[in-house]
């Protein structure tokens, strides 16, 4: 009986453990579960091709394209979340697909577009109820009870809970990871093949279960349950009668935020969030910037039909998606420069004139961390470059050129403020002019500051940390990138018969010399200033291509004229060290704010605050010293894209300079331009000319020069393939060599063409004029010869004359 009992127990626990493991749990990989599909370059490499071989042989104004996954996830609408509503995953897929297919970013410094074009592929699909269950559990026992908040249009007033982004963003992650097939939030560092995709995480949560007052909701059997449809009274109560926002790191109050990791949080059920700058339209966020359920089910105009109110809620879902990519995951690059060098120094040079404390110092709330910031740099640079960040504190007092330098770049402005009594008053304030200060650094005398600036011109890197060897052999043991041009093996007729001579075969290198590029950071640690001093725009930094400037005193707080809800947003001078991670980012990653974007129709940058809270240190709804993951991918992709813009710059004016030396010697024998079928381009004329038909007449190009100019456009097509292709899969560091290979060899070309087109020019000159010494005939020999002439005559006469003849 004993034995039939434990037998009976022993089956009753291996029966509940099969339940429960039967049971459905969050991120649990079972078979059929919905995988992502990473392989849409195939379906776009013959388009990168042909416009790829459109630009370089016919000089067409093409951009360089590279294709740019966005995974959009829909969390909430499967008819699971708020108001059970469904949203079409292929349909919204097709919509972004006709209505977004590409973007071109531009460089906020020049305003121009980059020769870079991103083809937009868009992966649309829905996450489980699973994980929707599980981010709602979490985000249930994140939110913090913050008082009232008034509804919008100036409703009621509910309770406000406010959620801690990153208390809830481990859980994002987890499902990152779940979507992605990547354990532990990613693979090592070592592994850079793997494909890093960006997430968008569009949520829609149901208020009513996620109540953190509501108790009697188990959202544990929600996991594999059945949810419950709502009739029209619980579709009305669906608000749940209170709001809740995110704040990141106790920024701003949003309900859009950037993770740590590669994925935004778009949730459409938080908020309505009121953020911007007072008394300025532009870039202001409102209840009605992003599309809310509540008008799609319960329009105030009750003509609109619900067909034509789920087309408008998918286009302006759409149309934030959108805004998304082009703010966040392919932003404007702020400095385009194209760095060759292998270390990067940062010196931070603190400039104070007080001795009352010291922000090198360790332990104090105004401190800085210079390990944590050099952390975050080398996030931001490629493999293989290293990064030294020393710093260093700096009396005032002893540098008298500097200490006039900032007191030069004082200036004031008239403000219009209005007060409580509702009237404006007009007030002078005080700002530091970053420009007018680096410009005088740069006048003064004063090594400290002059000679870093001068050291850390971003040209220097082209210019001496290149070192070309033509003609010396060398052993290569110190090169990190060695190309050999196809143009050292072609030149002159002399050089050709030099080298038929020698017995030994030389090869030109490039190097990559251990070059330093400088990137110093002054601090201006001040006292006795105006409580309210800042730089100019309200801010704490100021940066140029090259310097990074910032500002620190000791006042508490400083309002500005930024508003979140109905709370002025403050600064605080005295911790900078996020404004000097956020300089850094500009300078040496090229990364412009999430919320900045250059207008070619305004012709200046404009902006949307709509992205301004995340994990950035960007702007004043930001409060955090980190730079997300997304962020330093796209730093590492705007190197690539320097170089590659330059590459593209310097192979267009090769191009064009070929198509002016032909438009000046390609002539018919009345003096005409050379004419042919319309459907080709003036140097398809020449190529063809001179390529296709050899002719025993003089000609202008060699056919050689010609021929090898062909191969090398073929083989640049090939590199540029491939290097749409790294993109695309994420492999940074092979294209980072690509791209430095690409650049080597533009230069080459470049180099070589204009050497031949000197050479050919001299050649086809109608005339010449030679510069020679006068040479002086001797004419003594010939009046000696008219001399023995007359006396031979004289002599004759008188001889023939004489009376005795």
């Amino acid at each position: 009986m004993k034995r039939i009992k434990i037998f009976y127990y022993l089956l009753g626990i291996l029966l509940s453990s099969i339940l429960v493991e039967s049971a459905p749990q969050a991120y649990r990989r079972d078979p059929g579960h919905p995988a992502w599909h990473h392989g849409a370059f195939q379906d776009v490499k013959d388009s990168v091709r042909s416009d790829l071989r459109q630009m370089l042989h016919s000089r067409a104004e093409v951009p360089f394209q590279v294709p740019l996954e966005v995974n959009v996830v829909l969390i909430g609408f499967s008819g699971d979340g708020g108001y059970r509503y469904t949203v079409d995953s292929q349909k919204l897929e097709e919509f972004l697909r006709v209505g977004f297919p590409s973007h071109r970013p531009s460089c906020l410094e020049t305003g121009q577009h980059l020769d870079i074009e991103h083809h937009v592929v868009f992966n649309v699909f829905p996450a489980g109820q699973p994980e929707l269950i599980a981010l709602e559990k979490a985000l249930k026992a994140a939110m913090v009870p913050a008082g009232t908040a008034r509804e919008a249009d100036f409703g009621r007033e509910v309770p406000l809970f406010e959620v801690e982004a990153t208390a809830v963003e481990p859980e994002f992650e987890k499902l990152y990871s779940y979507l992605f097939d990547l354990e532990n939030g990613g693979y090592p560092v070592e592994e850079m093949d793997r494909p890093k995709p960006t997430a968008i995480f569009v949520v829609n949560f149901d208020k009513v279960r996620i109540d953190p007052r509501n108790k009697e909701v188990d959202l544990d059997s929600l996991m594999g349950g059945r949810i419950p449809p709502l009739n029209e009274e619980d579709m009305k109560k669906q608000e749940g009668d209170y709001i809740y926002r995110y704040r990141y790191n106790g920024g701003g109050a949003s309900q859009v935020w950037l993770g740590s990791g590669r994925f935004v949080v778009i949730d459409l059920s938080a908020g309505p969030c009121t953020y911007g700058k007072i008394e300025t339209e532009e870039g202001s966020v409102n209840s009605r910037t992003l599309p809310r359920l509540q008008n799609v089910l319960f329009p105030r105009s009750g003509s609109v039909n619900e067909q034509s109110a789920h087309d408008i809620f998918v286009g302006r879902l759409g149309a934030v998606i959108a805004t998304t990519v082009e703010h966040v995951l392919a932003p404007d690059v702020r400095y385009e420069t194209v760095d060759m060098t292998t270390r990067l120094l940062v010196p931070i040079i603190i400039l104070q004139n007080h001795n009352r404390y010291n922000i090198m110092v360790k332990g104090h709330n105004y401190s800085i961390d210079v390990e944590a910031i050099e952390s975050e740099v080398k996030k931001m640079v490629h493999q293989g470059q290293e990064v030294v960040i020393v710093g260093g504190s700096h009396g005032l007092h002893r540098h008298e050129k500097l200490a006039i330098a900032v007191s030069k770049a004082m200036r004031g402005h008239s403000l219009q403020e209005t007060k409580k009594d509702g009237r404006f008053h007009v007030h002078t304030k005080t700002y530091l002019d970053g420009a007018i200060l680096k410009e005088e650094m740069e006048r003064s005398a004063d090594v400290l500051a002059a000679g870093l600036l001068d050291v850390s011109d971003p040209t220097l890197s082209s210019k001496f940390y290149l070192r070309q060897t033509w003609m010396d052999d060398t052993d290569g043991s110190d090169s990190i990138l060695k190309h050999k041009p196809i143009w050292t093996t072609y030149g002159s007729r002399r050089q050709k018969d030099k080298r038929r001579k020698s017995e030994k075969k030389k090869q030109g290198d490039l190097y990559r010399t251990y070059g330093t590029r400088v990137v110093p950071v002054f601090v201006l640690s001040l006292a006795d200033v105006d409580d309210h001093l800042m730089m100019e725009d309200e801010s704490l930094v100021w940066t140029s291509n090259d310097v990074v400037i910032v500002l620190q005193h000791q006042t508490d707080k400083i309002p500005l004229s930024y508003v979140s809800e109905l709370e002025r947003r403050h600064a605080i001078p005295s911790q900078v060290q996020r404004h000097i991670l956020a300089g850094l980012a500009s300078v040496v990653g090229g990364l412009s704010a999430p919320y900045e974007k250059a207008s070619h129709v305004h012709e200046r940058p404009v902006v949307n605050w709509l992205l301004a809270a995340g994990c950035h240190p960007f702007g004043p709804f930001s409060n955090t010293s980190q730079i997300s993951q997304l962020l330093c991918d796209i730093a590492l992709r705007n190197s690539v894209y320097a170089r590659v813009d330059s590459a593209l710059h310097r192979i267009r004016d090769t191009s064009e300079a070929v198509q002016v030396f032909a438009a000046e010697h390609l002539k018919t024998p009345l003096g005409e331009p050379v004419k042919g079928k319309k459907n080709k381009s003036s140097t398809e004329l020449w190529l063809e000319k001179f390529y296709k038909k050899k002719t025993n007449l003089p000609e202008p190009f060699p056919h050689e020069l010609v021929e090898r100019l062909e191969k090398y456009l073929d083989s640049l097509e090939e590199q540029l393939v491939e290097l749409s292709s790294l993109l695309y899969d994420h492999r940074l560091q092979d294209a980072n060599l690509n791209s430095s290979e690409i650049l080597q060899s533009s230069m080459f070309t470049q180099q070589y063409v204009d050497h031949v087109l000197t050479s050919e020019r001299e050649k086809m000159k109608c005339c010449s004029i030679e510069y020679k010494l006068p040479t002086h005939y001797s004419q003594n020999y010939i009046y000696a010869g008219i001399l023995l002439a007359g006396f031979f005559v004289y002599f004759a006469v008188i001889f023939f004359a004489s009376p005795a003849r």
